[in-house]
């Protein structure tokens, strides 16, 4: 079993606490990524996604798991279940020194996570305190007007990387 924290990173103009919206332990947000095998190494076609509000009992044990799934290629299992409590949101001052911020992470047995995919609603609130929700990232950026602030916000030049914590 190994452990993956899932890192995050972004250009933020004007912007702060950039993080799934309903927070970084949101049970409706998907995490969406591809997976490589553990045994043959095989990568997934397909992104696969993994959410706290949806769990399944695992294949041998007690308890629960976010993900069972089997490899197409050698038929060897492999299951992710999402540890919550390590994450935080992306703050102003991490993309201004280019920082990444932890966001979730994933206890993975005979997978390793790949690729992060942008998908679902982020939330960010303007340096001004605006809130904005429904942030779609997919296209690799994001740019509203804050009316209050009276400042133009920008999010761009997203980026995830997944690395081994011990803890």
């Amino acid at each position: 079993m190994v452990k993956f924290m899932l890192m995050i990173t972004a250009e933020l103009e004007n912007l702060t606490d950039l993080q799934p919206q309903g927070g970084c332990n949101a049970d409706s947000f998907r995490y969406n990524f591809k997976l490589k095998c553990g045994k043959c190494g095989e990568i997934t076609q397909k992104e696969t996604y993994v959410s706290l509000g949806e769990t399944v009992p695992p294949p041998l044990g007690k308890g629960h798991t976010h993900l069972v799934q089997k490899c197409k290629f050698c038929s060897r299992d492999g299951t992710i279940t999402m540890i919550t409590g390590r994450g935080r949101p992306l703050t102003h001052g991490d993309s201004q020194t280019g920082t990444y911020a932890p966001l979730m992470v994933f206890e993975c047995r005979g997978f390793e996570p790949l690729d992060f995919v942008f998908r679902g609603k982020w939330k960010a609130e303007s340096l001004k305190v605006t809130r904005f929700e429904g942030i779609d990232l997919s296209g690799d950026e994001f740019a509203e007007y804050d009316e209050k602030g009276e400042c133009p916000v920008m999010i761009s030049n997203p980026r995830a990387t997944f690395i081994v914590v011990v803890k």
